[in-house]
């Protein structure tokens, strides 16, 4: 199954990840996955509240 997590940066965009994970993955385990993957990447530093970020099922609208 796919997530979508999305992570407010200090540039002022929102960085939207893509992760693989069971249907019944912890909200943490994704916002961490999500977190690293875009700490690794060129981009701004990406806020680390769990609070702020977004995730929700790949296909869907709805946020968990």
């Amino acid at each position: 199954m796919s997530w979508l997590v999305s992570l407010p940066a200090l540039d002022g965009r929102d960085y939207v990840y893509r992760v693989h994970a069971p249907s019944d993955a912890l909200r943490a385990d994704l916002f961490w996955a999500a977190f690293h993957c875009h700490d690794d990447g060129p981009h701004p530093r990406a806020s680390d509240r769990f609070d702020a970020a977004l995730i929700w099922r790949a296909g869907t609208d709805r946020q968990i």
